[in-house]
């Protein structure tokens, strides 16, 4: 807490001087409502505050965003186990577990860390050829859709239309049109 002090100086001149004094606040006191998780302790903004579950994600997906010339040694062998000494661009996937988390907390400022989710549920073995990650961390599956009749009937409705705009009618009308402009 602040303290304001008045003391009259003694040279004479009578004047008023105020001298500020900063003191140590007592953390105990200004920070007593805290909640303790391990060896992190949070202040919830109102006493019946409740976080909601938090489902940790598998994997991250991590990019390199910043340059790897300047920096020691050490955080270029880092990037060079983690397969990001290539292009700044790049990107791989790193499971979350916490020798991983200690590798990427020493690299974090050249790194961008994106968790995976899965919107439409996690790949199997089959699904590998259909699956893709977006750079927001959405794991896309998609599943191999089969032969429908519907689609068939129309494939060949379309390939048996007459007014069909084939790729050899195409040619001679544009040819025509470049022939005689006007």
């Amino acid at each position: 807490m602040m303290s304001l002090k008045t003391v009259i100086s003694t040279s004479g001149s009578g004047c008023l001087q105020a001298i500020r004094h900063y003191g140590k606040h007592n953390k105990k006191f200004l920070y007593k409502d805290g909640q303790r998780y391990g060896n992190i302790i949070y202040y919830p903004r109102t006493p019946d505050h409740q976080d909601p579950p938090v489902e940790p994600a598998k994997l991250f997906r991590v990019q390199r965003i910043k340059p790897v010339k300047g920096n020691p040694y050490w955080e270029k062998r880092l990037l060079k186990e983690l397969g990001l000494d290539g292009k700044q661009g790049d990107f791989t996937v790193v499971k979350n577990i916490p020798e991983n988390n200690a590798r990427l907390w020493k690299i974090k400022h050249l790194i961008q860390v994106t968790p995976i989710t899965f919107p439409h549920g996690e790949p199997t073995e089959n699904d590998i050829k259909h699956t893709w990650l977006k750079e927001n961390g959405e794991c896309i599956v998609t599943k191999e859709i089969g032969p429908v009749e519907d689609r068939i009937k129309s494939l060949e409705s379309f390939e048996k239309d007459p007014k069909r705009l084939d790729t050899d009618l195409l040619k001679r009308d544009s040819r025509m049109k470049w022939q005689n402009p006007w």
